[in-house]
Parts: structure tokens; C-alpha cells; sequence
């Protein structure tokens, strides 16, 4: 693998187990989701998107579970207002990722306000040299793509030297591939194993392996015959 020289993190169940932050404060946007639903959606469909919304954001959520414009209208409103107000402690490997001897990049997507309030939360402005947030409320939306493309702009990066670590296929596993950068899927307990990643690891601290030269280890929950890199 060519070397290393900066790493660009998702933020939700990569550092931060989205879980944590406590159901009490999602609970009045399912609640208003809930009210206008009209019987658009079955309970076990309903059910499904509420699951959905702790690992992706409401855009895709609500496209993908086919949400009315009221519900769309009611999930956007309640969401734009939440924030954390509490510290977070995030996954307990999270002390190991200032040790990374490599430039390291937060892009995440989701609210604007509920984001940064993670960010603060964690106390991880210290630990990156950039952080960017895919802000779903915002009319000048980029997408992780684009920002993805800016840092390495910006930062004068081939994409070959950069890799991209976090759980989701759907999003910065498929944004970095499109680059042409190397897509790390971190397998955080309940994160299904995406094929289109090239590499998967258990925790953070398998990356300081990585970058040192040695393969990854197979993480937990992998069958013999899915390859930890491809």
C-alpha cells in the first residue's frame, strides 16, 4: 500500500457511538415524525426508518423509507433545533487517535448544529488538522464527496496516499472510492460489513498497525471467507 499521509474520519459510529448521545433527545423528532405519518407507513416500517436514523442521515433516511412531506417538514424542524449539551465520551479507543503520526480530517454528515455540538462534546477540535460538516440543513450543501476532493485540493494530497475510515457503504465508502482513495470500513459493534471497502478493521488501533506496514487483523464477526482487504 502506498504511504500514508493523512486520514479522513467520519464522526457517527466511527468515533462516536451515535447511540450515546441518549434516545430521550431524538425522542420528540420521532415523536413528531410519528404524528403526521398518517398511516403512510406500517409500524414495522416506521420502526425500520427510527432504526435507520442512528446510522444515516435524515435525507437518505427519508428517502429511502419513502417519508411524506410532512414527515420530511417535521423530521427537518425538530432535527435543526437538537444539540448535545453534555460531555460525550465516544469509543473507548478514541485517546489512541492523536497518536496517528499521519494528518488527520473529520468530515461528517447530518445537522449543523447537532454535529458541531458531537464535536464539542468529544472535545475533538485539538485532534484534526480540518473539520468539515456535510451540513443536510444548509441550502449550499457539498456532500462528502466534494469535501473530500477540497481536502485533497487544499492540502495537495493524492488520493492514493489518503485513506478514508468509517462505517458507512452508502457514504464515505463509496465517496472515497469514487476518489480514488483508500476506504478503511471500521466494523464498530452492529455495523454490517460493506464489500466496497478496502480494508475493514475492528478499532483504531488496528490503524496504527496499518500505517506501520502490517496488515490488518481480522476483525470480529468477518467469516474466513471475507477478506479483511481487497
Amino acid at each position: 500500500m502506498p504511504a500514508v499521509e493523512a486520514i479522513v474520519f467520519d464522526l457517527d459510529n466511527c468515533l462516536l457511538a451515535t447511540a450515546e448521545i441518549g434516545a430521550a433527545l431524538v425522542e420528540p423528532a420521532l415523536a413528531a415524525i410519528r404524528a403526521v405519518n398518517r398511516g403512510r407507513l406500517s409500524e414495522a416500517r416506521l420502526q425500520a426508518a427510527f432504526a435507520d436514523i442512528w446510522r444515516h442521515p435524515l435525507d437518505w433516511v427519508a428517502h429511502r423509507h419513502d417519508f411524506s412531506d410532512a414527515m420530511r417538514a417535521a423530521a427537518w424542524r425538530e432535527f435543526a433545533r437538537l444539540r448535545v449539551d453534555t460531555p460525550l465520551r465516544g469509543y473507548d479507543d478514541l485517546a489512541t487517535l492523536p497518536e496517528l503520526p499521519v494528518a488527520r480530517f473529520l468530515v461528517t454528515s447530518g445537522f449543523r448544529v447537532l454535529q458541531q455540538s458531537k464535536i464539542d462534546a468529544l472535545g475533538l477540535t485539538p485532534m484534526f488538522t480540518g473539520i468539515h460538516i456535510d451540513a443536510i440543513d444548509e441550502p449550499a450543501r457539498q456532500g462528502k464527496q466534494a469535501l473530500f476532493a477540497r481536502i485533497l485540493s487544499d492540502h495537495d494530497l493524492h488520493p492514493a496516499h489518503v485513506l478514508v475510515v468509517g462505517d458507512s457503504a452508502e457514504s464515505e465508502i463509496a465517496a472515497g472510492n469514487r476518489l480514488g482513495m483508500r476506504t478503511v470500513q471500521i466494523l464498530r459493534p452492529g455495523v454490517p460489513c460493506a464489500a466496497n471497502a478496502s480494508l475493514h478493521i475492528s478499532g483504531l488501533v488496528d490503524l496504527h498497525a496499518l500505517l506501520a506496514g502490517c496488515p490488518p487483523r481480522r476483525p470480529p464477526g468477518t467469516t474466513a471467507d471475507t477478506p479483511t482487504s481487497r
